[in-house]
């Protein structure tokens, strides 16, 4: 069971070793936010020259930010090139160096938990925050197994981004605001993993909130490019209401926010409990907006008008896995709420396929990974959904690896192809796949790397992907008997039912992730290269600081998943279920409750049965991919002719985006603008009471002017009348 106290707990094993300086953890890319906003905004504050002609080429009206319609760039004009920033240097050791020392002192505070052996939670409580009656609410920060797993991948996958973004942003002249800006994400990401309670949680949700808009948005000279970071922080604010209510209903029925607090009240709960019930569905609510699930996940594919970093950074180790760390982080509160349960493992499946068929036909190369992300992080909460925590978690991490991996892998390649197109003065689109083609030749390094993180996502072993992903898909299967989601009921439809039918989506959905992966790497690497003549000698490798964070991700992508094996390998190949001991202490206890207090138990006849139909089915979609395409046949996007039929439907995404335009947009906007604005602004308030009251003074200083004649016969006969009125007056009474 998780503790927390109101002071530092100086009698836990951890109380005096490198942990104490756990609030560091946040604190230095929070500093390296401050340095690099204030290298950025000294640069703004420079006076222009005298002449305004001369600031015609200012660097700052870039509108033309790399490739040319697409909404990825690099900071290069066709027009001439930018002259690096002047702090691009400082800022250079800045941002990726504040997130290695994050990453060495998380590494040191790893080793120290390792050493100490804890099974309780270290809480280190920095001040007071809400000390107001009941409600008392402390800055501080929780360190345990699921946070610690959380907070390497964000400072390790983190670094890494960073160290490439050097490479890819150099000659941005957004440059020291840029690392700002990710560094910030850093921080937030950081206070939300590491926070001992829901509402400082809250306050990293809604800063990684906040700081997404920035960075989808950092080119925000283009429209495009500011409506998807607007579209990304309205529809996460519809996910953060349902967070808000989950928060309220907590404090009304246990008294406190804490995790601890939360764990030890949900455990007194009846398996069933109503109100554990409405908290959870209003936790999933925040959990789909943030890590986009259905219908809140439309925000996600638009992110791709940031730079490749930050979608990296967004699809792979911070924002869109909150959510699952959210799940994971209330696991014994889930785990009583079995109709809960099976409403996100339901709609994990269900977003898994759907996003899936989406990226079937996707040219974008970006835009096939972000369906990607969307898909894969519908596995991850059928992981927890059905109260296989460590499995969801699993595929969190390994997940982490290979999408870093293929996003900064595009990222290479769509800096070689603007590289290219900006030498030959060609405005095609550079992120578009039939403007690729044949780069194995130019760019073996990437090409070699981005096979591993594509055969680890599709599920071959000894992949990472493959091992994280069989799990949870095992995980589901081994829950049809013999568990609360089992003898539950969601619709009227049994439990039981349900979950073989999550599995039957969570196999359908693999078997398209290999197709549409195998479909882009074909498409980009393989066959006659479609850029053109004049720009194929200019096409060739990334420089190392960003071919090297790639190496490092192929490594982690191919062996990653050999740190949780599952009991069948016998340990032949490393430490088996090493994940699951290190996580057991913060989930097991609602995992335990899942399972009736019984582990899950396949026999060896089954458990081979399933890992060889993940692994037939991971194989048929790369066979049938591989057979079914033609990279030879590609033609040149100007070239290409318009999708038909279904090709047309999953290329416009199922014209999702337009039915929540006609839906919601357009009738939100008519209220807005015949009600709101034409009605009650210019109406009732401009035209009744603030011009109507105008009108009726006019109308009375009139009356009165009329009555202010200025002549003096007339003045006296009014007096007269007057004094008349009053006598008579008088005298009739």
């Amino acid at each position: 069971m998780l503790t927390q106290t109101d002071a530092p707990m100086t009698g836990h094993p951890l109380a005096d070793t490198v942990a104490r300086f756990a609030w560091l953890l946040p604190v230095l890319p929070l500093l390296g936010f401050l340095f690099n906003g204030f290298l950025s905004l000294r640069a703004a504050a420079h006076p222009g020259p005298a002449d305004p002609t001369a600031a015609s080429h200012d660097h700052g009206e870039h509108g033309d930010h790399g490739d040319h319609g697409a909404h990825d760039a690099h900071g290069h004009d066709d027009a001439h090139h930018a002259a690096r920033h002047p702090s691009a240097g400082l800022v250079s050791l800045i941002g990726p160096g504040v997130l290695l020392l994050s990453f060495g002192l998380a590494l040191a505070v790893f080793v120290a938990m390792r050493a100490a052996h804890i099974e309780e939670a270290y809480v280190l409580t920095l001040f007071q925050w809400m000390p107001t009656g009941k409600l008392s609410i402390d800055v501080a920060l929780q360190l345990d197994q699921l946070s610690m797993v959380m907070t390497l991948i964000i400072t390790g996958i983190g670094s890494l981004i960073h160290i490439f973004s050097v490479g890819y942003m150099q000659d941005d002249p957004g440059y020291p605001r840029y690392f700002a800006y990710l560094n910030l994400f850093v921080f937030f990401m950081l206070l939300l993993v590491l926070g001992a309670n829901y509402p400082l949680m809250f306050v990293g949700w809604e800063g990684v909130g906040l700081c997404s808009y920035l960075l989808i948005g950092f080119w925000f000279h283009e429209k495009a490019n500011a409506d998807a970071g607007k579209k990304a922080f309205i529809v996460n604010r519809i996910g953060d209401f349902g967070f808000l209510v989950a928060m309220f209903l907590m404090f009304a029925n246990f008294g406190t926010l804490s995790f601890a607090g939360v764990e030890e009240a949900a455990g007194g709960l009846m398996v069933g409990s109503l109100i554990a019930t409405a908290i959870c569905l209003f936790l999933f609510l925040g959990a789909a907006g943030k890590s986009a699930q259905l219908p809140l996940y439309i925000w996600l594919p638009d992110a791709m008008a940031g730079p490749t970093p930050v979608s990296a950074l967004i699809h792979a180790a911070t924002m869109v896995t909150a959510g699952v760390y959210l799940v994971a982080r209330s696991a014994t509160l889930f785990a009583v709420a079995p109709t809960a349960q099976l409403t996100v493992a339901l709609v994990g499946a269900l977003t898994a396929v759907f996003a899936a068929t989406i990226g079937l036909k996707q040219w974008d190369i970006k835009k096939v990974l972000a369906y990607s992300t969307v898909s894969q992080l519908g596995y991850m909460f059928v992981g927890v959904g059905v109260g296989a925590y460590t499995a969801g978690v699993f595929h969190l991490m390994t997940h982490a690896f290979f999408k870093a991996l293929l996003f900064l892998g595009s990222g290479s390649v769509i800096y070689a192809m603007h590289k290219a197109y900006h030498e030959t003065h060609n405005h095609e689109d550079a992120q578009d796949m039939r403007n690729m083609g044949g780069l194995r030749r130019h760019m073996p390094i990437t090409f070699g790397l981005m096979w591993i993180a594509t055969l680890a996502i599709a599920g071959i072993p000894v992949f990472s992907g493959f091992f994280s992903k069989d799990e949870i898909l095992t995980a589901v299967f081994a829950r049809t008997h013999g568990s609360t989601l089992a003898e539950a009921s969601l619709f009227g439809i049994p439990g039981t039912a349900l979950l073989y039918a999550i599995y039957a989506l969570g196999l359908a959905a693999a078997l398209m992730t290999a197709i549409y992966m195998t479909r882009m790497m074909l498409y980009t690497f393989h066959g006659p290269n479609r850029t053109g003549e004049a720009e194929r000698p200019h096409l060739k490798e990334a420089p190392w600081v960003m071919t090297g964070p790639l190496v490092v991700l192929g490594v982690l992508s191919l062996v990653g998943g050999w740190m949780n094996l599952p009991l069948i390998t016998g340990g032949a190949i490393g430490p088996v279920e090493l994940l699951h001991h290190w996580l057991e202490p913060v989930v097991g206890t609602g995992a335990n409750i899942v399972t009736l207090g019984e582990t899950p138990h396949l026999s060896h006849a089954t458990e081979y049965t399933l890992i060889g139909t993940a692994v037939f089915i991971a194989v048929a979609g790369i066979a049938f991919a591989l057979w079914r395409l033609k990279p030879a046949a590609l033609v040149a996007a100007k070239d290409a002719p318009a999708e038909q039929g279904i090709a047309k439907v999953l290329h416009d995404k199922w014209y999702v985006d337009e039915a929540y335009d006609a839906a919601v947009v357009q009738p939100t906007l008519g209220v807005s603008r015949t009600v709101l604005w034409k009605g009650i602004d210019a109406g009732l308030i401009d035209g009744l009471l603030v011009n109507g009251s105008a009108l009726l003074t006019r109308a009375f200083g009139w009356m009165g002017s009329q009555a202010q004649t200025g002549r003096v016969g007339t003045y006296a006969w009014v007096i007269v009348l007057g004094a008349v009125a009053v006598l008579g007056a008088f005298s009739f009474l």
